[in-house]
């Protein structure tokens, strides 16, 4: 198994709070997982995009967390 630098389980650890945060809300779910896969072929290389969407995500986690957002979509 590769080592992933910090960045990397950086996203995966939002990507699986996002998740569990998404549960129970309709759409939330399946608009992560598409949200991430629409992104998954930036390059490694574009680390100022990546951290973009990362701190996007982390503002979007807060506001599912705030219970402000009863559906995604």
């Amino acid at each position: 198994m590769s080592r992933h630098s910090r960045l990397q389980r950086q996203v995966l650890s939002l990507y699986r709070e996002l998740l569990r945060a998404g549960r129970g809300k309709p759409g939330a779910e399946a608009r992560v997982r598409a949200e991430f896969r629409q992104h998954a072929c930036l390059p490694r290389s574009d680390v100022l995009r990546i951290e973009y969407l990362y701190r996007r995500g982390r503002r979007q986690l807060q506001m599912l967390r705030s219970g402000h957002a009863t559906a995604m979509g």
